[in-house]
């Protein structure tokens, strides 16, 4: 399941987090309480087969970059075709224990606070947008209503500010949700921040 964490290195700063999602375990999803309470059975995503050759170099950099408070767990991933076998993948999974670990939020109050972050990665905002299509792109049936809840929630307080782009610079907004352009894939540990 996906929850709340903050970002002090990415999409916000120690005095101000931004917030970016976390995979959790179900079993602590089901404890908590949440104002979207129709969160989906499963949680959408994307697998990436690493080259051989590359396992050791990625691994290293993700654990430094993703280590801060979850635990590397292997988990089942099923295609969206279904007619492709099951796969096992690492993945790193959240902790309640970890101190950035900010559970479930009001969402209003939410939709403010990443209104205003920013960090060495650019907008709270922005990484929300992003998400939100990125999600939306995965499969029909691949929409977080909680993310898109939040997107929604963040461009009516930029449009009460006057800032209403939708999005940032770079992105065009198509039935709601951001579009960017400037996106584009990379090899082996070279990344983009966009996506934490």
């Amino acid at each position: 399941m996906l929850d709340d964490s903050g970002s002090q290195d990415h999409r916000g700063t120690p005095e101000a987090p931004g917030r970016v999602v976390t995979l959790i375990e179900r079993t602590f999803w089901e404890a908590i309480s949440d104002d979207h309470a129709t969160a989906a059975d499963k949680v959408w995503g994307v697998a990436y087969r690493i080259e051989a050759s590359k396992v050791q170099e990625v691994q290293a950099y993700l654990d430094i970059r993703e280590i801060n408070g979850y635990s590397i767990q292997y988990t089942p991933f099923h295609p969206a075709d279904s007619s492709q076998p099951t796969l096992s993948c690492l993945a790193y999974v959240g902790l309640p224990s970890n101190p950035q670990f900010v559970g479930v939020q009001n969402p209003q109050k939410l939709a403010e606070h990443i209104y205003r972050c920013r960090g060495p990665s650019g907008e709270n905002k922005e990484y929300l947008y992003m998400l939100e299509l990125a999600l939306a792109e995965l499969s029909s049936e691949s929409g977080d209503e909680h993310v898109k809840d939040l997107a929604y929630r963040v461009r009516r307080i930029e449009a009460s500010q006057g800032d209403g782009t939708g999005g940032s610079k770079g992105g065009e907004k198509t039935d709601g949700v951001v579009a960017h352009k400037e996106l584009e894939r990379l090899n082996s540990t070279d990344e983009q921040e966009e996506m934490e």
